[in-house]
């Protein structure tokens, strides 16, 4: 398919086959998480910010390849979500920038969109770090370059690109040693690769629904985001533990479930397989069937999606949080919250809105700015609450004519404690700057589980053990959540502290939660000890230190 002519439709094309081939690996992506937590979550969010980008384009009509591109661009900036799809929304600004203008993409202005791509991204990063979807997108853009002194085809040139790019994301573990130290790839260069690829494929006739075959640690498998990619008719969710007879081929396995449906997820622990799909109603039992053939099947759950998530919608209706109502001219804070509990601690600080979201529900770019671009102030201060929501925080800003600050905080202890230096009738400005400065006086330590085992920072964990991050660094692993937790108290030093706030997570029942923090009065008894009902899912606790 050489001398391909790529217009504005056949653009648009080859966006989709991106998604596509993106989606099919998305879990592949998510399985690379440089930390043994449950919060993979790259993959749903590069594949989150271009459902957003093609859905702008879904219906478009643009002959002009540059038109399309700039619909791109605008779509995965409204749908950009975490860092690595914020930092992919950008690769789009520039690939349309280099477009402009251009009825169609052939090999010199392919040339060129791939490398104001890769202006585009680092100058929107203020400290780049190789290793990563950046490095990726600059060694795509020199494969271009490259490409372009032998042939002019930019099908031929799209071809280099993915070869550079899959030697690329190769290499990032030697540019970032924390990659090297976990054994895995960089997740972001990782889907941007998968992009590209799929491009490619669509160019070769190849298929683009056939999962390159990955098992996750059970631990990991984050099923709630499934819910996110429910296809029309796909009502029913299956999942299935078992253990496999001998014979068993994954390969095989995969083949048959993408007959029966699909958002296929398969995890893997101590031998036990844990299947998940989504099929139509009159489907909802072959997969139980065929498993029954593999081996023995020890647990079953079967779920009607559509009540499901009429559960979801309904249930968040329910859960009104008093928030502030604030005047114009006054000081309105968007804040970032992971759990219902501290949601409504927020509310009581006097927030004007809150965003659901945090660890593997990262909210886009659109979701935060429709949190605030209604209220009936121009004076906005946002509270991200989350390293990975920082850039899209920032993105929001960037496209409102709002007055508006990200004060970066990294977590919720940090947000919370920002909370207290709120004056509403203040100089925004300046009440932002006071919420910088307490931040840098609290300590926060979180406890969860280990998807996988591994060795960093000189902390071994295996799979499965109850581990603790202190300030966002692994710092220990035990087998009993009391131990790890009591731990990483102990290694943050909090004796030399007046106050231990306990979070307690959503999985974790009251009962446990208040035995877990007598036991911290016991050991800290100069120090005054709280347990709130934060509601976040997957950490056990988020605690405080101040």
């Amino acid at each position: 398919m050489h001398r391909q002519i790529i217009d504005g439709p056949a653009l648009k094309q080859l966006v989709e086959a991106g998604l596509t081939w993106l989606r099919t690996n998305q879990q592949v992506v998510n399985a690379l998480n440089v930390f043994p937590v449950p919060d993979g979550d790259t993959g749903t969010n590069m594949v989150l910010t271009m459902q957003s980008a093609y859905a702008e384009i879904a219906s478009a009509g643009y002959h002009n390849a540059g038109q399309m591109a700039a619909a791109v661009a605008q779509g995965a900036l409204m749908g950009a979500r975490g860092n690595s799809g914020v930092i992919l929304s950008q690769l789009w600004r520039g690939f349309a920038r280099g477009l402009h203008g251009m009825e169609i993409v052939d090999g010199p202005a392919l040339v060129k969109a791939f490398a104001e791509a890769r202006d585009t991204a680092y100058k929107g990063v203020v400290r780049p770090v190789e290793g990563t979807i950046l490095t990726v997108s600059k060694d795509i853009a020199a494969s271009a370059e490259e490409a372009i002194k032998e042939t002019a085809d930019p099908v031929e040139i799209l071809r280099r690109c993915v070869a550079g790019a899959d030697a690329s994301v190769q290499r990032t573990p030697d540019l970032l040693p924390v990659l090297k130290q976990a054994g895995v790839v960089d997740s972001g260069g990782k889907g941007l690769f998968f992009i590209v690829e799929g491009m490619l494929r669509y160019l070769d006739g190849l298929p683009l629904d056939a999962p390159l075959i990955s098992v996750q640690p059970l631990s990991s498998m984050n099923l709630e985001n499934a819910l996110e990619d429910v296809e029309e008719g796909q009502d029913w969710e299956v999942v299935v533990d078992f253990r496999p007879g001998t014979g068993f081929e994954l390969q095989r396995f995969y083949e048959k479930l993408e007959e029966i449906g699909t958002s296929i997820q398969v995890g893997e622990g101590e031998g036990m397989y844990r299947m998940h799909i989504h099929t139509p109603l009159e489907k909802r039992y072959e997969p139980i069937d065929y498993i029954m053939g593999l081996g023995t099947i020890t647990k079953v759950a079967m779920e009607n999606l559509l009540a499901q998530m009429d559960d979801i919608q309904s249930g968040a209706g329910n859960q009104k949080l008093e928030l502030t109502n604030i005047e114009p001219g006054q000081i309105a804070v968007v804040t970032i919250s992971p759990g219902t509990g501290i949601s409504r601690i927020f509310a009581s600080l006097g927030v004007a809105a809150v965003v659901s979201g945090g660890q593997t529900m990262n909210p886009s770019t659109k979701d935060i700015l429709d949190a605030f671009e209604n209220l009936p102030t121009d004076k906005v201060i946002i509270l991200p609450n989350n390293k990975n929501i920082i850039l899209a925080a920032n993105q929001a800003k960037d496209v409102t004519v709002k007055e508006v600050y990200v004060v970066p905080s990294r977590n919720v202890p940090q947000g919370l404690a920002a909370m207290l230096h709120l004056n509403p009738d203040g100089d925004v400005a300046d009440v932002a700057d006071r919420m910088i400065k307490a931040m840098e006086h609290v300590i926060t330590c979180e406890i969860t589980v280990a998807t996988r085992s591994v060795e960093i920072d000189g902390v071994t964990v295996k799979e499965g053990q109850v581990i603790g991050l202190l300030n966002g660094k692994l710092a220990v692993a035990s087998d009993s959540l009391e131990h790890a937790t009591l731990e990483v108290l102990a290694k943050a030093e909090a004796m030399n502290y007046e106050l231990i706030t306990l979070f307690a997570g959503e999985d974790l029942k009251h009962a446990e939660a208040n035995r877990i923090a007598d036991l911290i009065r016991e050991n800290y008894s100069g120090q005054e000890v709280e347990v709130q009902d934060g509601g976040q899912p997957h950490y056990q606790f988020i605690i405080s230190i101040e």
